[in-house]
């Protein structure tokens, strides 16, 4: 059995020990685990964005059809205001929710951003995104053309999207609709579109791609890990629509010339 420092894990059919905790079952390469750990909220202590939880909840979920009720069990995490890792079609994100006071200040310390430096916030659908920034009809299109898809998209935000998650003198927000099965279940079932940054660490270049790994570093920062096995670790490609015509900042697994635009 292999042990891990803060996490008692055995095989189902072998027993459970008896703790105290919140408890949930893994999918694992079609063998059913059983997980104990306590996860805490980042922002219980408002005094501090990045409260040191106990452990994080760990999830191991089946990437094309992620288990409803582990979906659920970790949706859970961020309606109480913890900081939840999850895959995405482009690499791992930490997400939280929108309207949690002490979010976006969780995020950007984690990754040690500052408030110029635009969250992404990610939605289920070209309806969600109007509801949070303004889109015109030249706009719309060019969205549904991209989403679901590996796409950021920097709109002008409306009145429903937080002064502190907004660009402090551009009142723009970064938004997508992922196009990954575990991203999606997770916004479904948190019932509200997630505010997100990618997990990259404060220093380094590269995004983490191992769920284990995510675990190792940032236990005690996260309230839950989901895994889904490796990310394609390409960024998503931005494209500015806050302007009079549309900018490509960045070229990532989108193809601009899909959507009629020239890479920079």
């Amino acid at each position: 059995m292999r042990h891990y420092s803060n996490r008692a894990t055995r095989d189902h059919s072998r027993g459970m020990p008896r703790r105290s905790g919140w408890r949930g079952r893994e999918w694992s390469g079609g063998r059913r685990r059983l997980t104990i750990a306590i996860g805490f909220s980042a922002g219980r202590d408002k005094r501090n964005p990045l409260y040191r939880c106990a452990m994080s909840q760990f999830f191991t979920v089946h990437p094309a059809n992620p288990q409803p009720r582990l979906m659920k069990q970790a949706a859970q995490f961020i309606q109480d205001g913890g900081l939840v890792a999850t895959p995405t079609d482009s690499s791992y994100a930490v997400v939280a929710r929108l309207d949690d006071k002490g979010a976006a200040d969780a995020l950007r310390k984690l990754r040690g951003l500052d408030d110029r430096h635009h969250l992404t916030l990610l939605c289920r659908d070209l309806a969600e995104i109007s509801h949070f920034a303004r889109v015109d009809n030249a706009q719309y299109r060019l969205l549904k053309l991209a989403t679901p898809g590996p796409w950021t998209f920097i709109l002008e935000a409306t009145r429903e999207v937080p002064r502190r998650v907004s660009h402090p003198s551009r009142k723009t927000i970064g938004i997508r609709v992922p196009d990954h099965p575990v991203t999606l279940a997770l916004i479904e079932c948190a019932e509200t579109p997630l505010l997100s940054t990618t997990l990259i660490p404060q220093g380094e270049e590269m995004p983490l791609n191992d769920a284990a790994e995510i675990r190792d570093r940032y236990e005690h920062v996260l309230a839950a890990i989901i895994d889904a096995g490796p990310c394609p670790m390409d960024p998503t490609t931005v494209v500015d629509l806050s302007g009079a015509t549309p900018v490509v900042l960045r070229v990532g697994r989108g193809d601009p010339r899909l959507l009629g635009l020239e890479a920079p």
